[in-house]
């Protein structure tokens, strides 16, 4: 069975649903495939901050996304070691929902599914597309279900992920394992001390961490640990699941995390875990299908800009696609000119997340420069800027 489509959207989290959104609502034909059932649970740090809620607007979620998301995150901080430092979050301009939120994936993501699948993309899930191929002009997507289908599209936009093998050439092919690679791991807690409104940002020994205020007033623990201590906690602590080994590890080098948590209760008794994870630029083009989200780059989650680049990036690809689409011009017009607003908008982002990562896994580098910290907490409100909880979508002439 071949269906012909303006454009296929692999993948349907954040930035695939942002994209396939967009495309319908401005008049294409959109085939939005994603391999698993919605509602689903993700490793995430689960923070949109304020960047977002005009594309949300735009979008026509924003409101919804308010009522359901949790408090407002006002504050910033760092737990390392026993010292604690407290600093306001940069403000949104003068925007009434001038903070980030945080909200579960299994809400965001079913949300944006929704929304794109009312604007007119035809969503196919769970279907694996396991097939790209050029064909003339256009590409053909084989994916399979229950069934096998072919969708024609000239437009292919990979919004995947990095995190998994696929056989589409669009994802780099992975390394041989390392000490250094990180693996991310989730859970919630409810019943938590953690102040509502206040986002802190966890150091440990070869990982950091974070812990937000979610929906339905669960506190959100996510963590990205280095293999090698993973293995050292994990022989720490013989008999625990490897997600309760990593939360003994944190809380035993973090008093901000063990205070935060001493009343709190693990959602579920469950962890999440993925990886490895390889942050960096992997491109916004292989093979001449274009990439969104983590599939053309990653941040390391210590700066919880994750999402918002995702749904960002999808923008910024769009508005680039319609533009070219009207002006009659060349695909790799569209190509050059979003890889251009892709890397100004987000490369030095990349870059300013590996360092802070890199100082938050190592003790000494953390306690020469907390004391800094603590006599100037206002540096951690111009770090929040500087990764961009304040840096707005670029503007239409950008």
């Amino acid at each position: 069975m071949h269906t012909p489509f303006d454009a296929v959207v692999l993948g349907a989290g954040p930035a695939g649903a942002t994209a396939a959104l967009l495309l319908a609502r401005a008049g294409w034909s959109v085939a939005l495939v994603e391999k698993t059932e919605f509602p689903r649970r993700k490793v995430c740090g689960e923070f949109l901050s304020a960047t977002n809620l005009p594309l949300l607007r735009e979008l026509g979620l924003a409101e919804r996304f308010l009522d359901t998301a949790g408090p407002d995150v006002r504050r910033v901080a760092i737990f390392a070691g026993n010292e604690t430092v407290v600093s306001d979050m940069p403000r949104l301009g003068s925007d009434s929902h001038g903070w980030g939120h945080a909200l579960g994936r299994e809400h965001l993501d079913t949300m944006l599914v929704e929304q794109a699948a009312a604007m007119g993309a035809c969503v196919f899930q769970p279907y694996t597309a396991s097939e790209l191929r050029r064909s003339g002009g256009s590409y053909e997507c084989m994916m399979t279900a229950s069934d096998t289908r072919v969708l024609r599209a000239r437009v292919v936009i990979a919004a995947h992920g990095s995190w998994d093998a696929n056989e589409l050439r669009t994802q780099p092919a992975r390394r041989t394992a390392r000490p250094s690679d990180l693996f991310g791991f989730k859970a919630r807690f409810v019943g938590t001390r953690l102040v509502p409104g206040l986002m802190p940002l966890l150091t440990f020994p070869g990982g950091y961490g974070g812990m937000v205020h979610s929906d339905n007033g669960r506190v959100s623990l996510s963590c990205c640990i280095r293999r090698d201590w993973l293995a050292r906690s994990r022989r720490e602590a013989p008999g625990l699941p490897a997600g309760d080994a990593v939360l003994q590890h944190i809380t035993q080098h973090c008093a901000g995390a063990r205070d935060a948590l001493a009343d709190g209760r693990l959602e579920d008794r469950s962890w999440r875990s993925a990886g490895p994870i390889r942050p960096g630029i992997r491109g916004t083009r292989r093979n001449g299908i274009f990439l969104v989200g983590n599939a053309a780059g990653e941040a390391h989650p210590v700066v919880a800009e994750g999402i918002s680049m995702a749904m960002q990036s999808s923008w910024l690809l769009v508005r680039r696609l319609l533009e070219t689409d009207v002006a009659g011009k060349p695909i790799d017009y569209a190509a050059h000119t979003y890889n251009r607003d892709w890397t100004r908008a987000f490369a030095w982002r990349i870059h300013a997340a590996a360092l802070i990562a890199h100082w938050a896994m190592h003790p000494a580098a953390v306690s020469l420069t907390v004391p800094l910290l603590r006599a100037f907490p206002r540096m951690l409100t111009a770090s929040a800027r500087q990764t961009g909880k304040v840096s707005a979508l670029c503007s239409p002439s950008c």
